[in-house]
């Protein structure tokens, strides 16, 4: 074996006269809790030596001081290749998730709008971004083992994909993909968080208080959560998320025939696109396609858009809950769900451009996005289980 030094190093790390203890200590058959708690060291801190640095060769894992200082010298060793630069494969994967085309689900590329070419700023504001598939690098990194369960070198942690966008001399990646980022930004910083102001007015009978408990816990599925996100012009586009699979559906809000050719009138009907009248009917359409066993309830802020619930619940037997005023959170899924659309639709930006198609293309690039809470699986994946389950003859009905 190569030589090992014995150099005392920094207390932050363990010594090898402490590697030479774990060792006694564990031969005796002590836990890793007693043996932190003999040599002043965290529970953790032993568990993760005991792990990472064991001696394998004899096919099972076995402590040994010398060997452990020599595997930890060997991992402390700088500069390291970035293993994005020695994975041709996981580069290329990484690559593909955080630019590769918006694609309709026929397989089709959506162009999108004419972005400005990256200069290396901060995040853009008020102007278009190039549309991509944009998974983030927790995202990416938590989905590796799922479409490659067997090959152990086809992984990365998201910390490693940021290092290698932000950081100068990690190089793998090019440096133009951060604007590919969900927020766009070219430096890391804290996430700005906007204000909800909601505002309208509802009756008692369908304040959030009264909504039925089963929407509270998620387990049921067919509960939605809806907002407005408002471009330029008083163009906007309506979304709706169910709140058990995180599925999307955009909602097309074009402006009404006169828009721009007569002058407005006091309380006369909105040509923008999202007035009660056009906002029932688009509301309507899109979630009429759905069986009804999956359009139960929707969960809306305060805006007058929806003032009309009354007669969109006759036409579609969905019943609209109303939350809480200044309360988003009350909303949690379709708020976050709402930051993620901003990156295809910035703030400042015309959204009354963009065809029910291209809609259609965006929803379907965020349905096949894995998720966190849904175990790294894609609300496209989860939505399609739940359809299935509808489908089984023999299902009882939650109804």
């Amino acid at each position: 074996m190569p030589p090992i030094s014995l150099a005392e190093p920094t207390g932050r790390y363990l010594s090898f006269a402490e590697r030479e203890e774990i060792a006694l200590l564990r031969a005796q058959q002590h836990g890793v809790r007693e043996i932190a708690r003999r040599i002043g060291r965290d529970p953790g801190t032993i568990s993760r030596e005991l792990r990472r640095n064991a001696a394998t060769r004899s096919g099972k894992q076995v402590y040994r001081a010398v060997v452990a200082q020599w595997k930890a010298q060997q991992a402390a060793k700088r500069p390291k290749t970035a293993k994005l630069a020695g994975n041709d494969r996981l580069r290329e994967y990484v690559q593909e998730r955080l630019d590769g085309a918006v694609r309709r689900p026929d397989g089709t590329v959506v162009a999108g709008p004419e972005a400005p070419v990256w200069k290396g700023l901060n995040k853009p504001h008020r102007q278009d971004r190039r549309w991509a598939m944009a998974w983030s690098p927790e995202q990416i990194s938590r989905r590796l083992p799922v479409d490659f369960p067997d090959d152990g070198s086809m992984r990365i942690s998201h910390e490693a994909i940021y290092q290698s966008l932000f950081i100068e001399g990690r190089g793998a990646l090019k440096r133009e993909l951060v604007a590919c980022l969900r927020t766009g930004r070219a430096l890391r910083e804290p996430r700005a968080r906007s204000r909800n102001k909601p505002q309208g007015h509802v009756s008692a009978d369908v304040v959030l208080s009264e909504r039925p408990a089963e929407a509270a816990d998620r387990a049921v599925p067919g509960h939605w959560e809806g907002d407005l996100i408002i471009g330029t012009g008083r163009s906007a586009i309506g979304t709706l998320v169910e709140r058990s699979s995180r599925s999307t559906l955009l909602v097309h809000l074009p402006r009404l025939e006169g828009w721009g050719e007569t002058p407005p009138v006091k309380n006369g009907p909105s040509l923008g696109g999202y007035g009660a009248v056009a906002m029932n009917a688009a509301l309507a359409a899109s979630i009429t396609q759905l069986p009804e066993q999956l359009r139960r309830t929707i969960t809306w802020d305060r805006g007058k858009e929806l003032s009309g619930h009354a007669q969109l619940t006759l036409e579609t037997g969905t019943k609209v809950f109303f939350a809480d005023p200044h309360s988003p959170w009350q909303r949690p899924t379709n708020e976050n769900t709402n930051g993620l659309l901003r990156q295809y639709f910035p703030k400042g930006t015309d959204l009354s451009r963009w065809s029910a198609e291209e809609l259609e293309a965006i929803a379907f690039t965020i349905n096949n996005r894995p998720r966190k809470i849904l175990s790294w699986r894609t609300p496209a994946e989860v939505f399609a289980e739940q359809l299935r389950s509808l489908q089984t003859p023999g299902v009882a009905s939650t109804d």
